[in-house]
């Protein structure tokens, strides 16, 4: 995608200088900060304090993390701390998983003094497969847009969505973000319902994104939603996920849970834009074995904005008070219309996902 008219990607190494780079977006939607991470302790930091979110762009970028361990130390104790370190740094998203262990597998093998060209290749490769599969959501998802735009000619095509699972929380394109970035160029006219996602109000970086690409969006609260859904001014509802079982429950960020019950009650179609690599093939039960983050209560009792002296963070809850923070909850598969994925849309079901996905299911089975 753009900034300015100049094309990025959330994370890229900068082979002149041979480093990897991030978008830091722990400033975001007030400042653009380019951030550079060298160490395994700078690649924890980054996921854990959240410069970089969003379950792809967390695999990715634990992906550079092992990379770039490998050139300071390419041993097997090095590589499996690196994995140990990682992996603890986020426990609901499965992508992390996913990308630890695809370079482990690769690397084990190999002679230590190969390990770090390979590593460094896979990141790359990892990276531009994520932009693919994003692309490709985008056009499936695209189909449904275009199916409503011609039952209400003339009219944009309302969309809801939470938290931010546009193309910074991927490498690029997003999830739940790509069919309306190919709707929006295919000319297709739509309106974005923007949840502002508190506690770490995520949709503002979706209306940064959305207003870079010229799509019309409203910034609104998250209890707004269910009062636009019942008077009819939602028509679909889109949202990523960090995790799916292999029966199609999903796990999001905190509140998607609630828009799928509103979404029920008011007969709007409910979707979720889902890669593959998201899949948990090994759960089930959604509700009784994801791991829930429990993440710091700064996050819900203070709050950061731009103010006239810059950014800054200000307390809102009297002096003393405890605050909660689950990061996510897990919506059950009856209330999800369907899964968007890069090779088509099914069914929330085992049937659904095993259908378009037979080798990876036949693999998690054997």
């Amino acid at each position: 995608m753009k900034i300015n008219g100049k094309p990025f990607r959330s994370i890229w190494y900068d082979a002149d200088q041979a480093v990897v780079r991030i978008i830091d977006q722990r400033w975001l939607p007030h400042e653009l900060r380019i951030t550079t991470l060298k160490t395994l302790e700078e690649f924890e930091t980054a996921i854990v304090e959240m410069w970089v979110r969003g379950a792809p762009l967390i695999g990715a970028t634990a992906a550079y993390g092992i990379a770039e361990q490998m050139a300071r130390d390419p041993g097997d104790g090095s590589l499996e701390q690196a994995w140990e370190r990682l992996h603890s740094t986020r426990p609901t998203a499965i992508n992390l998983r996913w990308a630890l262990d695809r370079c482990r597998a690769a690397l084990l093998p190999l002679s230590p003094q190969d390990r770090a060209q390979a590593a460094f290749q896979l990141a790359h490769e990892l990276c531009d497969e994520d932009v693919e599969i994003n692309r490709s959501i985008g056009l499936h998802g695209l189909k449904l847009i275009r199916e409503i735009a011609a039952k209400k000619p003339g009219e944009p095509v309302r969309l809801l969505t939470h938290c931010n699972a546009g193309w910074i929380a991927t490498v690029d394109f997003g999830t739940a973000t790509s069919p309306m970035y190919h709707a929006a160029d295919a000319g297709v006219p739509i309106h974005v319902w923007v949840d502002e996602t508190r506690p770490r109000n995520q949709g503002a970086l979706t209306s940064w994104e959305l207003g870079s690409h010229g799509i019309s969006h409203a910034y609104i609260t998250d209890n707004a939603g269910g009062h636009l859904m019942q008077r009819g001014q939602v028509d679909m509802v889109i949202v990523g996920t960090d995790r799916t079982t292999a029966e199609g429950d999903v796990c999001n960020k905190i509140g998607t849970y609630l828009k799928a019950l509103a979404a029920r009650d008011n007969g709007v179609p409910f979707y979720v834009a889902l890669p593959s690599p998201t899949i948990d093939w090994t759960v089930r039960d959604g509700l009784t074995e994801i791991p829930i983050e429990e993440r710091s209560p700064r996050e819900v009792t203070h709050i950061q904005g731009q103010t006239a002296d810059g950014i800054s963070e200000v307390q809102v809850t009297p002096d003393g008070t405890e605050g909660g923070n689950p990061a996510f909850d897990v919506t059950p598969a009856r209330l999800v219309t369907g899964l968007i994925t890069e090779r088509g849309i099914c069914a929330a079901s085992e049937q659904g996902l095993a259908g378009l996905f037979p080798d990876l299911a036949s693999k998690a089975a054997g």
